[in-house]
């Protein structure tokens, strides 16, 4: 008879042995793929459009509405699951974007029809709102009887070691409400306080953890590197999979925002960059047409501007040189010629040329207005740019600052912009590359269709005021 079958304790070192022996084998008993928001939006879509069926009259308006309010809710991140699920905690935020929905359906209501109409549709609305609600408390309550069941679970690898690691597991484990399937953990191999948990491997090895084992969360509840963190979080595996971490001094942190929390520590979601879908899509889509537009409305100017540009400095307006756009791929920028170069390798290869004598007076004008940027558009136009994003930089510089900072080369996810946050913001000409890339990143992590509009409309104001170089 074994030591366990006679009631002893088992050795210590067994649960080691067995963590050992199980880290690369995929875990058999695979939850459903059941997910939440294969439940919430048609929920939510159903409640919204069900008073058309006794209100025939609104159903255009009601279906308007429908769209408009889950728009708006996929976009704040509403369908993204929570943690701690709690109608009463999503209620302020839901209510607001949802009286967004209405006021924008209302004002287009009010032009076309009588004012009887648009009061009727408002009181509607109310109506509306609270079978939203309902909808919300019945997928609550069919989520989390799912979670304790098993039929919604993510699986989830914990990152670290520690008590707070060990507390996550235990409160994992002893409450299934959260949906979260702890596969393991990656860290120092054996802790005292993971003696229970499977060991998946060193904390270097977290990326090829992720792509064996099908992980869909990665909690960081103990202390990883910056630099390590920011690896995981643009890397194709961390895009992946839902990156939760548990802040620092967490028992005096505050959140903002919807907060959430594991058993009462609370964590907080980091984002990654979403860099391809119907977003960037409807991004592309807007700089083609406003390219485009701009090209036609700006023609005469830009006839101008070759004549000036021809009769200071003869043929050859365009000016074509070779920048470094997504993904390290190099294009031909365009621009009007302000000065020509003394040497073929001069512009490629020379920083700052502001103060240079050569620089005419027409040359002066179209760089201190941005206009020498204008053909341009015809790069968006073509694909190789986008009207807001990180300036293009030249092989050479790019190399060159890649090597000095860690975060330059994260500027090239996206395309190249034709104007972008750290021009409007006055990083221009000769100002530190340092913060030039810290704005840019931080537009790619933010990044959103009022973002370009707002950088936009500030660049009209670069180009008027002349605060260009």
């Amino acid at each position: 008879m074994n030591a366990t079958a006679s009631g002893a304790r088992a050795p210590r070192w067994r649960p080691f042995i067995t963590a050992l022996s199980t880290a690369g084998q995929p875990r058999r008993d695979r939850t459903r793929k059941l997910r939440t928001w294969m439940l919430v939006p048609p929920v939510d879509a159903i409640m919204m459009s069900l008073p058309a069926a006794w209100a025939p009259e609104h159903t255009k308006a009601l279906l308007s509405l429908t769209a408009l309010a889950i728009l708006l809710f996929s976009s704040g991140h509403g369908y993204r699951p929570r943690l701690h699920l709690s109608v009463l905690d999503v209620f302020p935020w839901l209510i607001a974007r949802f009286s967004v929905a209405v006021a924008i359906v209302a004002t287009f209501k009010a032009l076309r029809h009588e004012q009887e109409a648009v009061t009727s549709f408002l009181v509607l609305s109310v109506l509306t709102s609270g079978l939203l609600v309902v909808g919300r408390l019945f997928t609550t309550y069919v989520v989390l009887w799912s979670r304790r069941r098993g039929w919604i679970a993510h699986p989830t690898v914990i990152v670290g070691n520690g008590s707070v690691a060990a507390e996550i597991v235990t409160l994992l484990h002893r409450y299934p409400r959260y949906g979260l399937t702890v596969e393991g953990f990656v860290g120092a191999m054996w802790p005292d306080s993971m003696i229970n948990t499977r060991w998946l491997g060193q904390q270097s090895e977290l990326q090829r953890v992720l792509a064996e084992r099908g992980i869909e969360v990665v909690l960081v509840a103990d202390e990883i590197s910056e630099c390590d963190l920011m690896d995981l979080a643009r890397s194709p595996a961390g895009r992946s999979v839902d990156l939760i971490v548990v802040p620092r001094l967490h028992q005096l942190h505050t959140q903002a925002g919807l907060p959430d929390h594991i058993g009462g520590i609370p964590v907080m979601r980091i984002s990654s960059a979403t860099l391809c879908g119907p977003s960037w899509m409807l991004k592309r889509l807007f700089d083609v047409v406003l390219s485009a537009f701009s090209l036609f409305v700006l023609l005469p100017l830009l006839l101008v501007i070759v004549a000036a540009v021809w009769i200071e400095g003869g043929p050859g307006v365009l000016f074509k040189q070779v920048r470094v756009g997504r993904h390290g791929e190099l294009f031909t920028c365009l621009k009007f010629r302000s000065m020509r170069p003394a040497a073929s390798t001069e512009s490629a290869t020379l920083w700052s040329i502001a103060s240079d004598k050569r620089v005419g007076p027409v040359g002066r004008i179209l760089r201190r207005t941005s206009l020498d940027e204008l053909p341009q558009l015809w790069n968006v136009l073509r694909g190789d740019m986008t009207l807001v994003g990180p300036r293009p930089e030249r092989p050479y510089f790019v190399d060159r600052f890649s090597a000095e900072i860690p975060s330059y080369g994260a500027r090239h996810r996206v395309r190249a912009g034709l104007t972008g946050l750290a021009q409007v913001s006055g990083l221009r000409g000769d100002t530190p590359i340092t913060d030039r890339a810290r704005f840019d990143n931080y537009y790619i992590e933010n990044w959103s269709l009022w973002m370009d509009t707002k950088i936009l409309i500030r660049t009209v104001g670069e180009v008027v005021f002349a605060r260009g170089r």
